[in-house]
């Protein structure tokens, strides 16, 4: 179970510095599922790590990168769905 729990741990570190590293070189926009899901991901698996560890400010912070992913996605799938209505019924 360590293990797995470590493997985590590195795999949700990578997550989000790739979200980070990719955004900074303009490879994918903040404002893209990528780069959202790269977060929520990577936030996940860094709580399940810290929480394991019982480091809790760690959990915390992480936390807070998780929801705040989660609005962001929220937001982007429903940006997407009212750009699809407004394709199918454009204004006169």
């Amino acid at each position: 179970m360590n293990l797995l729990i470590e493997i985590l741990g590195w795999v949700g570190s990578v997550a989000v510095i790739a979200a980070y590293g990719l955004n900074s070189y303009q490879k994918i926009k903040s404002d893209s599922l990528m780069f959202q899901l790269l977060n929520l991901t990577g936030a996940t698996f860094l709580i399940i790590n810290s929480i394991y560890k019982e480091a809790y400010p760690f959990t915390f912070i992480n936390t807070v990168w998780l929801i705040i992913a989660m609005v962001a996605m929220v937001g982007i799938i429903q940006r997407r769905g009212q750009n699809k209505d407004q394709t199918k019924n454009p204004e006169p």
